[in-house]
């Protein structure tokens, strides 16, 4: 069977290069004779590949010095508590509630200390981000936490909240190296790569040196303290190496693709292919505010529950697969992720103005 076009939000689809090269090693890497599925975590081999997966992303992400790289498990849901347990010191934050990630990173904080939602869009089933120009930043606020990038519901800050000097922290899951992005914005960037950049159960954490003490509040697990994963640069404990492995390889795959302005002009081409067509389909609708949409999570919809049933099916026999919107949102939604092909969303378009000619009332 060939390949389908794989639209699900995450675990999404690979760059097929870099699935070839994963699958010629798998048996013997790199002349060792072992996979990198068996090697031990503490050999050379395997210290160079996580090496190497660091230079590569500092190369392409232009991290600055004073931060670290961490490669960690837990998903980003684990971040959650992590980030309040780690900084919140005087036990105060201010969250901005821009769809369930955020909400339930904001209510995972509550237990650690006074969590304040300061702006929110669930208003309008968030389908817009608020307007953050001027915020009421607690002066007590450790930091500031974002969503910058709204997988379910298909929205993205195109400019960061003026945090009125407070640290940054942002889940940028779904947009992780889609785009540039200015590091030193930021106190902590962090993302579980199972969207844009290799296979679930790695979370990478880019964290301000300042930030990583041994500060943290009462009762931490050791293995929620990044200075312990820092101190041993992400290997405290038996890391997710194949993952790391394979994160590695996506790294290698941008960087030969000419890095992340590259990325973002293609990912902007492709996503202007589907929304021009929404915006004048008479059948299929966008669910966002035409400013704040992502380029990664185009959700859609027809208005008619059993026509986006019949659309989801048919288009799945097409091999167009996975695209069934969220269930707090309905219709449809196709995670157009930097793996996806130009050609992949030129035949979901043309797939969708067929059907629109076949159900049209």
């Amino acid at each position: 069977m060939e390949r389908v076009y794989n639209f699900s939000a995450g675990p999404a689809m690979l760059p097929v290069e870099v699935l070839e090269e994963a699958a010629a090693e798998m048996l013997n890497y790199n002349g060792t004779g072992e996979s990198v599925m068996e090697m031990s975590h503490r050999s050379k081999e395997y210290q160079q590949i996580i090496d190497d997966a660091e230079a590569d992303l500092r190369d392409l992400m232009k991290i600055p010095d004073n931060y670290k790289v961490l490669f960690l498990q837990g998903g980003a849901s684990l971040q959650f508590a992590m980030i309040p347990q780690n900084l919140m010191k005087n036990g105060v934050a201010d969250y901005i509630i821009t769809g369930q990630w955020a909400k339930k990173a904001y209510q995972e904080a509550q237990k650690y200390g006074k969590a304040v939602a300061i702006a929110s869009s669930a208003d309008k089933t968030f389908s817009y981000i608020p307007d953050c120009s001027d915020l009421p930043i607690d002066e007590d606020a450790d930091y500031v936490y974002i969503c910058e990038n709204n997988t379910i519901y298909g929205t993205k800050y195109k400019t960061l909240p003026n945090t009125k000097g407070k640290t940054l922290v942002a889940d940028v899951s779904s947009c992780f190296l889609s785009e540039p992005h200015d590091v030193e914005k930021y106190g902590v960037i962090y993302g579980g790569v199972q969207k844009n950049i290799g296979p679930a159960g790695v979370v990478i954490v880019i964290i301000r040196e300042d930030l990583i003490t041994e500060d943290v509040l009462p009762g931490t697990p050791t293995m929620c303290q990044y200075k312990i994963h820092a101190d041993a640069k992400s290997l405290y404990n038996t890391p997710p190496a194949y993952g790391i492995y394979i994160c590695g390889k996506v790294f290698k795959w941008l960087k030969k693709q000419g890095g992340l302005a590259a990325m973002k002009e293609r990912n902007e081409r492709k996503a202007k292919i589907l929304y021009d067509f929404l915006d004048q389909s008479s059948m299929f609708h966008g669910t966002v505010v035409k400013e704040d949409r992502s380029l990664m999570n185009v959700p859609f919809v027809t208005g008619d529950k059993d026509l986006d049933a019949l659309f989801v099916k048919e288009a799945a026999a097409q091999g167009f697969i996975n695209l069934k919107g969220h269930r707090t949102v309905g219709g449809m939604r196709a995670s157009i992720y930097n793996a996806m092909p130009q050609e992949g969303v030129e035949k979901l378009v043309a797939f969708m103005k067929k059907f629109e000619e076949e159900h049209q009332a």
